[in-house]
């Protein structure tokens, strides 16, 4: 099958189940569309349960040596900004939103190493869109993944990540709550 385009979910906790479901909505239209759909974790630890929940709906791969996030220049938490993140507003909301959600989840392995998501064109030969998580709780709307490949959004495709859901709503490098009703 051609390739067009290849994006990679970088790991992200301790949100990483919320932000796999929410992206693994808009799987069946990149398969339509013939988007490689790729996660790359940093370790074993969890990876059985996170399979058998279901979380990702695409082709997982494990990178121990933390080579990938290395080379595209990712940073590490710190103790203060995982504790500072995990009581912001918005990272509270998207914990309540995995609760509601019956994600589960725990605080066990490399919570520190930071995420975030590339998109790529077939081959690699140019970098479509890249995003470097800085806060817990930012991550990628559906909708952005989708216009950075050129494939029509639809209403549906923003479960938690838009102003309807009452998630984040994220754009460039800002996530904000959207307003209360």
């Amino acid at each position: 099958m051609y390739q067009k385009s290849k994006i990679m979910w970088l790991k992200m906790l301790p949100l990483g189940r919320l932000w796999a479901k929410d992206v693994s909505a808009i799987a069946p239209q990149l398969k339509e569309n013939h988007v490689r759909f790729v996660g790359v974790g940093v370790e074993e630890l969890g990876i059985e349960d996170f399979v058998k929940g279901n979380f990702f709906s695409g082709e997982l791969f494990i990178d121990t040596d933390k080579k990938t996030y290395s080379d595209l220049g990712f940073k590490r938490f710190n103790i203060f900004t995982v504790m500072k993140d995990l009581l912001s507003s918005i990272s509270r909301s998207a914990i309540s939103r995995g609760k509601q959600m019956n994600l589960g989840g725990d605080m066990k392995g490399d919570g520190y190493q930071n995420g975030g998501a590339l998109i790529v064109s077939a081959g690699g030969k140019e970098v479509l869109f890249s995003f470097k998580q800085e806060g817990l709780a930012e991550h990628v709307p559906n909708r952005t993944i989708l216009e950075a490949l050129g494939i029509p959004a639809k209403d549906s495709d923003a479960p938690g990540s838009d102003a309807t859901s009452g998630g984040p709503v994220c754009n460039d490098d800002v996530c904000s709550l959207p307003p209360k009703k």
